[in-house]
């Protein structure tokens, strides 16, 4: 899952990850909450609560844009036996990185509006407003889809923090 995850990205070595945690989303508008309390949860946990904020939104526009344009016309919007939808959260010394698979082969597309009073369409303005950087990838493999990541850069700090749920 992680390999697509080697393009694009600042140089990283996921394999020196010090935290990695994921959960699984069902095919329902209700599992964006589900993707807050998860994020809320891994990141106290690794003591990074203070950027919970910026970070549960970003989480938020990620997975609602899955949720939303990733899933095939007609698609159940109830559990289903394989989540279509998963959260991905990783952490290394002075990053963290939340990454959202979806089943969708398709590009995220930005909008460009000057109706900031919109209520959609600005999702993926707003990812890159409050991450470092962000971007996606097809899935490698034999997993299809892709996978669309947000970066942030955190303060250098000597904590290690506890392993993540779902590691």
């Amino acid at each position: 899952m992680l390999e697509p995850l080697r393009q694009g990205l600042p140089p990283l070595n996921l394999s020196a990850a010090s935290d990695a945690a994921s959960c699984a989303l069902p095919a329902r508008y209700e599992a964006v909450r589900d993707a807050r309390q998860f994020t809320r949860k891994t990141l106290e946990q690794w003591a990074l609560g203070d950027r919970f904020d910026d970070v549960c939104l970003v989480v938020s526009e990620l997975v609602t844009n899955a949720l939303r344009h990733a899933l095939p016309p007609g698609a159940p919007r109830q559990p289903a036996h394989e989540p279509p939808v998963r959260l991905h959260l990783m952490r290394w010394t002075e990053r963290l990185v939340c990454a959202v698979r979806d089943p969708s082969d398709d590009s995220p597309v930005t909008r460009d509006s000057d109706d900031f009073s919109a209520e959609s369409g600005r999702g993926l303005f707003l990812v890159d407003s409050f991450s470092d950087s962000w971007g996606w990838h097809p899935m490698a493999g034999a997993l299809s889809g892709k996978v669309v990541w947000a970066l942030f850069r955190l303060p250098h700090h000597t904590g290690t923090g506890g392993r993540g749920p779902g590691v």
